[in-house]
């Protein structure tokens, strides 16, 4: 079983990313959707995949490595929609720096106790934005169906090793996950139809991105 949870957790993990993404780009819907969070995810995944491959972690690397591609490329997407977040720049740019800083002078040690936290950093601006936006019909529930997955796996495999960090991670993910499943559930209730549903003239309807996203 411990063999095999990392391997399952790469199922989840490799294309949780995608349904976010084709969405968006079938929509063109961003309401509910951080940008901040996009741009965190693919830098924490990098660090977690430097993690990783130090601790011998090495199936982990596959999953860790596509969510910092996909997340990536959701980031670029987000910009060019116009969902930048200006004065999320300069606390993104400060916690790149620390990554590095704990890297440098604790190793794998220092990393992965600075990435423990990650997970905290990753999440808040994603929850931020979509309990702040009256509709967030931008939000994947698929994205964040697989991301309940792959996290559960983590955190199972961060019990049985013992490993704190893992243990951080999945906690944090998967608290996190639920909570996004149940806003976008709550959002489709009330609003009547589908998240990422069009207004009229065929033009996906942005109007319920809240201007305090993140």
């Amino acid at each position: 079983m411990l063999d095999l949870l990392p391997i399952v957790a790469a199922c989840f993990g490799i294309p949780q990313y995608l349904p976010q993404l084709l969405k968006l780009r079938r929509t063109g819907d961003t309401a509910g959707v951080s940008w901040a969070w996009a741009t965190l995810t693919s830098i924490n995944n990098a660090a977690w995949f430097g993690y990783f491959m130090a601790s011998g972690y090495w199936t982990a690397g596959a999953p860790s490595t596509a969510a910092s591609l996909l997340a990536g490329t959701l980031s670029v997407m987000l910009v060019r929609r116009g969902a930048l977040s200006r004065r999320s720049i300069p606390w993104i740019g400060g916690w790149v720096g620390l990554l590095v800083l704990a890297a440098v002078i604790g190793g794998r040690v220092g990393l992965g106790g600075l990435l423990a936290g990650a997970a905290i950093v990753q999440v808040v601006p994603s929850l931020w934005t979509a309990y702040r936006t009256e509709h967030p019909t931008g939000i994947s529930r698929g994205t964040w169906a697989l991301v309940l997955g792959e996290l559960t796996c983590w955190l199972t495999f961060g019990l049985l090793q013992s490993d704190v960090r893992l243990i951080t991670l999945g906690t944090t993910g998967v608290i996190a996950s639920l909570l996004m499943l149940a806003r976008t559930s709550s959002s489709t209730t009330r609003s009547g139809r589908p998240p990422g549903s069009c207004s009229v003239l065929g033009r996906p309807s942005t109007s319920g991105r809240s201007a305090g996203s993140v």
